[in-house]
Order: structure tokens, then sequence, then C-alpha cells
């Protein structure tokens, strides 16, 4: 996906973006209320309440640019097209260009599978942008049985600059659709595609392609190539099909609206990474429309939905995927991951718990309820859903790292520090540079008062993969003030403090680490700040509020004094 990043450089991220904003300001004479609660609602992609104050707004002033373009956005969004599909005609009729607009028109009209109007549209100069409109043209043009057409228009935008990938990726997908699977395969297999030919879809397509070529042994070799041996059960059933000497059915791109869905798709999957969420979200919504089944646009989209912190729609999203579907259990992770980031955790729970009933061979989902009972402290718990992940593995995979890892904490947290060790020790042994697990098993011996040297060793290791970890640096910085090499502690203390300011762990790690080469008042400082960034509602494992209280009360030096510590010995010294 790395490669997806590069492909969409500045040039083709203007040319997808094309059109200009938003119309200017609407004037807020009458409609005050509804149209600042609509720009509040917008500006923090609350799309429901954005929807329902500017149609309240379009009442007052049915003909306000501004007001017509946010209420289509925010109906789009929500993936209510067909509600937009009226308040994008009016502002077709006011005669002014408008990206979403066009948007929503032309999805209307592939949706219709009116593909007459859909050309009529595009060579009329109703734009989206640049590449999007080459796209739409050419599968507009398969739509309406001119293949020839549809052809010399990939070829034309290929010739663009920085568009070429994307016009190649679509063609190779039409020549299939008309049954030219050698033509098809030999644009799928070119490197120049720059990572488009590796996204998931795309690999699917080429399965199906290469077993209607009947190159079967090809199709296994490029499944494995592509994603392993431990496969979803989607990737598994194709693999099944294959290993019987099954012809696979070329159902990738069925017909013209199908490559209309994927045009939206493939730009929002780019978009993702180069565009805010609010904006590639417009087109997953699109890919959805045109193609209810298009299951990854839809995870797609309940995922743009997650990061924007709107659960309640990630949620919905998520649960339209059906149970038979063959990515149900990723659309069931999702709906359980928005619904804990959420709040609802034990609404998640029941997910999870619910998916294992369905979908209990697959050790993610027991990851997933693990890494749940481990947020809320049910340390028991979650060792047993890890343990139920484990099992499920004939043999050691280097993935496995984060089940140890993870059960590892929760053994630490019980205070089995045996059981924990262990586990850390059987992370690195599969994933031996991890830093994670460099940091906090360092950390663990620094605290624990055993195996210094190592831990020095493990913790540097892990500043050098991650050097602006603000846990990470400052477990190095404790680590030297641990082993009484406090001058040298200072500098990745302070650094630790400037990449993580309001952490209460990280400003009393600082504050005793300046009490130790004499810098007091700058001690009772960051104390003091460490106090201040205490949540008394989830007070850190790793601080007593009360010790740091003593520590500004008597000083470090009395304190340590009392618990018969010799951390300071040398500086005493």
């Amino acid at each position: 996906m790395e490669t997806m990043r590069k492909t969409l450089s500045g040039l083709v991220l203007a040319a997808v973006m094309g059109l200009a904003p938003l119309a200017p300001a609407a004037q807020a004479q009458g409609l005050a209320g509804a149209y600042l609660a609509a720009r509040h609602a917008g500006m923090s992609a609350d799309f429901e309440a954005a929807a329902d104050y500017y149609t309240r707004a379009l009442a007052r002033d049915p003909h306000n640019v501004e007001l017509l373009e946010s209420a289509t956005h925010a109906q789009l969004a929500l993936g209510h097209l067909e509600r937009g599909v009226p308040i994008a005609r009016r502002l077709d009729a006011e005669g002014l260009s408008s990206q979403i607009a066009n948007m929503v028109l032309m999805a209307d009209a592939a949706a219709k599978e009116d593909y007459t109007t859909l050309l009529a549209r595009t060579e009329d100069h109703h734009r989206i942008g640049p590449l999007l409109d080459g796209l739409i043209l050419a599968w507009a043009h398969m739509g309406a049985g001119n293949v020839t057409a549809a052809m010399e228009k990939f070829d034309a935008i290929s010739k663009e600059r920085g568009m070429t990938g994307f016009a190649d990726f679509h063609k190779a997908h039409a020549l299939a659709l008309v049954g030219d699977y050698e033509a098809a395969d030999k644009i799928l297999s070119d490197p120049s595609l720059n990572g488009l030919n590796t996204m998931r879809r795309s690999v699917i397509a080429r399965l199906e392609i290469l077993s209607q070529l009947e190159r079967t042994d090809d199709a296994l070799k490029l499944l494995a190539i592509q994603f392993g041996t431990d496969l979803d059960p989607e990737l598994s059933a194709l693999h099944d099909r294959l290993s019987a000497g099954k012809t696979l059915p070329f159902t990738s791109i069925q017909t013209a609206r199908d490559g209309l869905a994927e045009v939206f798709y493939t730009i929002a999957s780019a978009l993702r990474y180069e565009a805010e969420s609010d904006y590639t979200l417009l087109y997953s919504r699109v890919a959805e429309y045109l193609r209810p089944d298009h299951t990854e646009a839809v995870l797609l989209s309940g995922g743009l939905l997650d990061s924007l912190q709107l659960y309640d729609l990630a949620v919905e999203t998520y649960a339209r995927v059906e149970t038979g579907d063959p990515s149900y259990h990723a659309a069931g992770l999702g709906r359980a991951d928005a619904l804990r980031r959420g709040g609802h955790l034990d609404e998640a729970a029941e997910v999870l718990t619910s998916l294992i009933s369905t979908h209990g061979d697959l050790p993610m989902v027991y990851v997933t309820l693990g890494d749940l009972r481990r947020q809320t402290k049910s340390y028991d718990e979650a060792i047993r859903s890890y343990d139920a992940a484990l099992a499920l593995y004939e043999a050691d995979q280097p993935n496995q790292w984060f089940i140890y890892y993870a059960r590892a904490i929760c053994f630490e947290r019980l205070d089995r520090w045996t059981q924990a060790e262990a586990d850390f020790r059987k992370a690195l042994e599969l994933n031996p540079d991890q830093p994670q697990v460099l940091n906090y098993l360092g950390y663990s011996l620094v605290e624990k008062r055993t195996n210094l040297d190592e831990a020095l060793a493990m913790i540097e290791r892990a500043v050098a993969a991650q050097p602006d970890s603000g846990y990470i640096v400052d477990s190095l910085g404790w680590v030297l003030y641990r082993l009484g090499r406090y001058e040298e502690a200072v500098p990745y203390m302070e650094r630790a403090a400037e990449l993580m300011p309001v952490d209460p762990v990280v400003n009393d790690h600082l504050g005793d680490v300046l009490w130790a080469v004499g810098r007091q008042r700058e001690a009772e400082f960051q104390w003091k700040r460490a106090l201040s960034f205490i949540d008394p509602d989830d007070i850190p494992t790793d601080i007593s509020p009360e010790r740091v209280r003593q520590k500004l009360a008597i000083g470090l030096d009395a304190v340590l004094e009392q618990e018969d510590s010799d951390v300071l010995r040398a500086a005493k010294d």
C-alpha cells in the first residue's frame, strides 16, 4: 500500500480533485440559526446534523449555491446519494459548475445505466476532475457498446502525465469484461502499474483471469506471493477452488456499471493517503451506491467514518455487510472497533463473541477480543482469548509476535512475571527487532532491577528503531537513571518530555532525573506538572500520586530512604 501512496503524486491528486472548492459564503440574513448550525456541523464532520440544518436553511434560501452544494455533500457523505440528486439538479439548473453536483448526477445516470446521458454530461464539460472524467467517459462508452471508443479513450488518458497507471489498470478490467484475458493479464502483470496491480481486488481479478486462461499453477503462485499462507475466508475459498482444479469465473467486473464503481473505489483507495477523510468518503460512497455488493468500498467507508470519529455511522455502515459475505469477519471486526472507540465496550464484546460463533477459526477474532478485555483490565479473560488464538496455529509464524506480546502484558499486570518474561522473549524470537517488545521487556527488567545491562541494550535498539517515540526514549533515560548514569539520562528524559509533554509518567521520571543531578527546583516543577496531568479516573499503573506528593513534601532522597532504596546512593556519594 505504500507504493499506492507514491502512485498518487501531487499531479494526479490535482487531476482527481480538479475543480475549485465550495462557492463563496452564503448570506446569513434570515437563516442565521440554521446556517450557522449547519456550518458548525459540517466543520466537525457531523453529516447527519449538517444535512438536517442545511435542508432547513434551504427552505429559507432555496437558490443559495453554497447551501445547495453543502447539503449535497452531507447527503452523499451519509450514503444517501438518492437524496442528494434533487438538490444537485437544482444546482445544475443554476448553471454553475459544481464538482459535488456533477459527481452525484453522474452517479445517478450510471446507476440507471443511462449511458447516453452520462456521455452527454461528460462531453458537455460537466466535470468532476480530469482523471475521473476520462475514466468515466471510457466506461460510459463500454456501457453504450462502443468498445473501440472506450479503448481509444483509455489509451488517450494513459498518455497524460501521471495518469498512465490508472488508465491501464481500468483498460485491463475492460478487456477482461469482453473476454480478452490475454491482453488483460499482460497489463496487470506489468510492474509499471506501480502498486495498482497489488491491491487486493486487483490481485483477485488477476487470479480469475489466470484461471480463465487455464493457468492454475500461476494463479496459485500469485496467491502465495501476495497473501502468504495465512488466508482469510475469501482467499481460502479461492485457493481451495483453484487447488481442486475448478475454473474461477470472472466476477470482478461484470458490467460497465461495475467498472464505473471501480473507478470511484480506485480513486478513493488512493486518496485515502493524500486527502482528508471527509473528501475521500465521497468517492467510496459513490462506489457503494453503484455497486451495493462492493464490500471493499463499504469497508473503506466504515474505516473513513471511524477515522472521522463518527462511530455510530461507522457501525451502521459496517453492519450492511451480510453474514454470508466472505468479508463478513472484516466488517464485524470493524464494527467492534468502532463500538470500542465510541465507548460501547459491552456491545463491542457482544459483536466479537458473536463473530467467534461464525468465524471461530480466525485467530484475529480472538486477538481482537483479547485486546478489548485487556483495555478493560480483564486480564484473565484476555489471556484466555490469546490462548485460543495461539491454539489455532499449527506452527510458529512471525505474525504471532503480537499475540505473545499482548499476553505477556496481561501476565505482567497480574504479577505473573515468569510467564510474562517467557512470552516477551518468545515475541522477540519471532520478531527480534520489534521496538515495542524491546521497550516493554527492557523497561520491565529495569523496574525489577534485573539484567540492567541487557535491558539497556534492548532499549537502545528500540530507540534506534523509533527515535521519536516518547515512551521508548523515556525508557532509555529511565534505565540510565537506574544504572546511576544520571547526567547521561538527562537529555533523554528531556527529549521524552518534549515528545510527550502532558504525560504524567514521563514528567515524573524527568523530575527524578533532574533531582539526581542536583536540579531540585526544576525537579519539583516537573513533579507538579505530573500531578496536574493525572486523570483521577484513570491513574496510570506506573505512577503513584501520593508518592509524587511525598517527593514534593520531603524530597526524593528522603522518599527513597523510607523505601530503603539505593537508587540515589551514587548521587549521595
